[in-house]
């Protein structure tokens, strides 16, 4: 789909449309693993043009959908961008490249030294100012007064985004790990590509993203800091989507627990009970009820999908085991198994 947009939602309020199209052409950008990556060239452009013009009231009050990939945070987007008061941007990581410079651990824009993790000392009032006038482009492209940002890995760098936005607000998607891995697994798989001898995929080029986790994250946890000398040898999809699944959830349960302006839910709960969830998500947001947005909920959403058993690396399966109970998602332990290992 183009710019995630689909039939049900052009009928149910065709209005959002344009501004959706606009957006995704003119501002999210195109990531290393996208076709069209000519267009970036524009992108920046109109990011240095936005600086000209006035900053929209609402530019510095953004939602944010954090988590990690393959979650949900994509299908929660594409409900924001239904709402009378919102605008969906769907990773638009090209903005925070322009903003700061050393943020991208994918390698989309920029081969230089990136951090995981950012602080509240990493934010400055120039980086606000440029972000929010962009996201200023983006309302009146959408006819709305906030901004819903997808991009998963802030989860990581809450202090340094609330730094720049104290009005901002979090929905943390939560998502069953075995199902979360294999989605990744089946994603990386698909969508990764050989470009010359670099090797393009989910964990940015030539694993760029995955080294980031391994030497900057992997050291914060007990159970997995014995293992980061093995962990840089890794290449199965399967382990590393393990890792990064077990450190994104307890950063989003940890993130939850300390910071009023973060609110986990689980997916499943979305899809199975839309209603509730969706007017706690409202209520945090501090957005106004809306009955299109909530029908439009109902009759997309559906049972989240349940896949086959997940074989993981003995030295993996512990700790990712663990976490499963730690999240509430105990009874998937049992479609887990170790690996056998090939001599």
């Amino acid at each position: 789909m183009v710019a995630q947009i689909n039939q049900t939602m052009a009928r149910k309020r065709f209005s959002k449309i344009p501004g959706r199209l606009i957006n995704w052409a003119l501002i999210e950008g195109r990531p290393l693993t996208t076709k069209g990556q000519w267009i970036n060239s524009l992108v920046f452009a109109g990011y240095r043009l936005a600086q000209l013009l006035p900053e929209h009231k609402g530019a510095r009050a953004p939602i944010y959908i954090v988590g990690t990939g393959r979650s949900g945070t994509t299908v929660l987007g594409t409900l924001f961008a239904m709402h009378k008061n919102a605008v969906f941007l769907n990773e638009p990581k090209a903005l925070w490249h322009y903003a700061h410079g050393a943020e991208d651990i994918i390698g989309s824009y920029s081969t230089s030294s990136a951090s995981v993790r950012m602080a509240a000392e990493d934010a400055s009032e120039a980086q606000a100012t440029k972000i929010a006038n962009v996201y200023s482009s983006a309302l009146r492209a959408g006819l709305a007064n906030r901004v819903a940002d997808k991009y998963p890995e802030l989860i990581f760098r809450i202090p340094f985004v609330l730094a720049l936005f104290p009005k901002a607000r979090f929905v943390a998607i939560i998502r069953d790990g075995v199902d979360t891995c294999s989605s990744v697994t089946g994603w990386s798989k698909r969508k990764g590509e050989q470009v010359g001898e670099q090797t393009h995929d989910w964990w940015g080029r030539d694993g760029r993203k995955w080294q980031l986790i391994v030497e900057q994250l992997v050291p914060e946890h007990a159970d997995l800091a014995p293992l980061q000398g093995f962990l840089r040898t890794v290449t199965d999809h399967r382990d590393r989507a393990a890792v990064e699944w077990i450190i994104s959830m307890r950063e989003a349960k940890a993130t939850a627990e300390a910071h009023p302006e973060v609110i986990a839910i689980k997916y499943e709960d979305l899809c199975a009970s839309p209603e509730p969830v969706l007017d706690q998500i409202l209520n945090h947001c501090d957005l106004p009820s809306d009955v299109v947005f909530e029908d439009y909920a109902k009759s997309v959403l559906s049972a989240a999908d349940s896949y086959a058993p997940l074989e993981l690396s003995p030295e993996i399966l512990g700790p990712f085991q663990a976490t499963l109970h730690e999240m509430g998602y105990g009874d998937s332990a049992a479609r887990t198994q170790a690996r056998q290992v090939e001599l």
